[in-house]
């Protein structure tokens, strides 16, 4: 896509035009969407912007700014379809603000600044029963290369980030990869202040309730037939927080979900049961601790502790980072807006 000064219009201080031919290997159907809705997207986005499209043929006015942006994402979209991965509507959202967000000159977490949208949207990390898991935002890449570069890794953010099963996601790889040789899958049963023997039923029955989205994580990820075969086996652990304690975990991913709601003496013993060979990653949602009353948690008590440890890392994601729908960050976001007017 080239860039000239706009001759159709006055020449304006700042304006431009742009230029851009779709190659004939892909159909435009693949880039401005069915019936145009990728387009609709796109022109939402740059409302002061004239985007035009004849044939294979898209031309964009405006700002220079704006229109070096368009010439950006066009460029992002075709990477991402020449891997054969088919733009979405929510592909092109995030692409368009991890544009806006690198040309702000806001680096993000750690200061980097060289991921484009086509890195984060064609980095696989499984496939599995013929989807593919992968992150979405430039913040998720970044969880998901640190679990990579790390032993210990935390990740800590508000519900719908991604940073569990992400995790996860990574566990299940690991494992299929030899890797490691188990998972152990944890989160503390704070509901049940994990007095399990005060409950009815089975030692099944009573750790069910708090472990089932990590069971429900789980399925989406592996053949859920061989789940209770590997179970079985010891090669995958899914355990209230209680039951780590006195173990050395070697050749494990070790994945601690709802962090925030370990007390400061539960983190420790977690974090010592590491072992060689083995990584951990925790995650949790400081803005949602459960604990009772005047019991610190552990998440945000670690995060003093043990910040700038070499082979620990903080990922802290925000609402811009939630993958579900999208008036959960908005929710996110009025919630914290609201904490902080009233002194949380």
């Amino acid at each position: 896509m080239t860039q000239t000064p706009t001759a159709r219009t006055p020449a304006l201080p700042g304006q431009a035009r742009a230029h851009f031919t779709v190659p004939a290997t892909h159909p435009m159907v693949t880039v401005l969407g069915s019936g145009d809705a990728l387009l609709r997207v796109i022109e939402r986005a740059f409302p002061a912007t004239d985007i035009h499209v004849r044939g294979n043929q898209v031309s964009a006015v405006g700002a220079a700014a704006e229109v070096a942006l368009v010439q950006r994402l066009f460029d992002e979209m075709m990477l991402v379809l020449r891997t054969g991965q088919p733009m979405t509507e929510d592909a092109v959202e995030r692409s368009i603000a991890m544009l806006r967000a690198n040309g702000s000159g806001a680096g993000g977490e750690g200061g980097h600044e060289s991921e484009s949208p086509a890195d984060v949207l064609t980095q696989n990390i499984l496939s599995s029963r013929g989807r593919t898991i992968r992150p979405k935002t430039l913040n998720q890449k970044r969880y998901v290369d640190a679990i990579d570069k790390n032993t210990i890794v935390f990740g800590i953010g508000p519900a719908g980030t991604g940073k569990t099963y992400l995790a996860m996601a990574k566990a299940v790889q690991a494992l299929q990869s030899k890797q490691v040789s188990r998972i152990i899958l944890t989160r503390p049963a704070v509901e049940a202040g994990e007095r399990l023997g005060f409950l009815p039923g089975t030692l099944f029955d009573k750790i069910d309730p708090y472990l089932r989205p990590l069971y429900d994580a789980l399925h989406d990820m592996m053949d859920p037939d061989s789940i209770p075969r590997l179970m079985a086996a010891g090669t995958i652990e899914v355990a209230p927080l209680a039951y780590m304690r006195g173990r050395t975990l070697n050749e494990a991913f070790v994945v601690l979900d709802e962090a925030q709601n370990t007390s400061p003496e539960q983190m420790k013993m977690f974090l010592t049961r590491l072992g060689f060979q083995s990584k951990i990653v925790v995650t949790g949602d400081i803005t949602q601790v459960d604990l009772p009353g005047g019991t610190k948690s552990g998440l945000r008590q670690v995060q003093e502790i043990l910040e700038g440890v070499p082979d620990i890392h903080f990922s802290r994601l925000t609402s811009e980072d939630v993958v579900r729908h999208k008036l959960v960050g908005r929710i996110v976001d009025a919630y914290e807006q609201y904490d902080s007017h009233n002194g949380k």
